[in-house]
């Protein structure tokens, strides 16, 4: 589904629409979303990024510019999650306060990975599939592991090859 209050940027490719659930998001111009994705309200996608299938994104959580998602992400916006306040009740939206969640352009995010709320990860950094990302990442380091640790530099990388700077 995707709800009348999402803002689709020019040339946006949803693979199955009737297999996502958007809703209150912003999406940028050129971006691929594939099937069994979700996107919140408040969550803004940037330009030309692919969101693989079975990601979720929360509210809170900002992707900037030609960011790769890959499968089965989780981003996770509670930093004390609770299914009941104080008064043991059900928690509504005045019981918690969403973390804000930013990804730098041009990061690439593998598969599985979990970026816990409140974190940062820098601009052309890469996070390993399967990792869990409780800190944050510098811009082009390259984290892995259960917590992600720094693993290497994406500007030393085989090949020499160096990050495109986008203006």
């Amino acid at each position: 589904m995707i709800a009348p209050d999402v803002v689709l940027g020019r040339d946006v490719k949803i693979y199955e629409p009737e297999l996502v659930n958007l809703y209150g998001c912003t999406i940028g111009d050129g971006t691929r979303v594939g099937a069994f994705v979700e996107i919140q309200k408040g969550a803004a996608i940037g330009a030309r990024c692919k969101i693989s299938s079975h990601t979720f994104i929360c509210t809170g959580v900002t992707i900037e510019d030609e960011v790769f998602v890959g499968h089965g992400v989780m981003f996770i916006n509670d930093l004390y999650p609770g299914a009941v306040n104080a008064a043991g009740e059900l928690q509504g939206e005045n019981d918690w306060q969403a973390a804000a969640t930013r990804i730098g352009c041009r990061a690439s995010l593998g598969s599985n990975a979990t970026i816990l709320g409140g974190i940062t990860v820098g601009r052309g950094a890469m996070v390993g599939a399967g990792a869990v990302v409780t800190h944050d990442v510098p811009d082009y380091a390259i984290v892995a592991g259960v917590p992600a640790r720094q693993a290497g530099d994406m500007r030393k990388r085989a090949g020499g090859e160096r990050p495109r700077e986008s203006s």
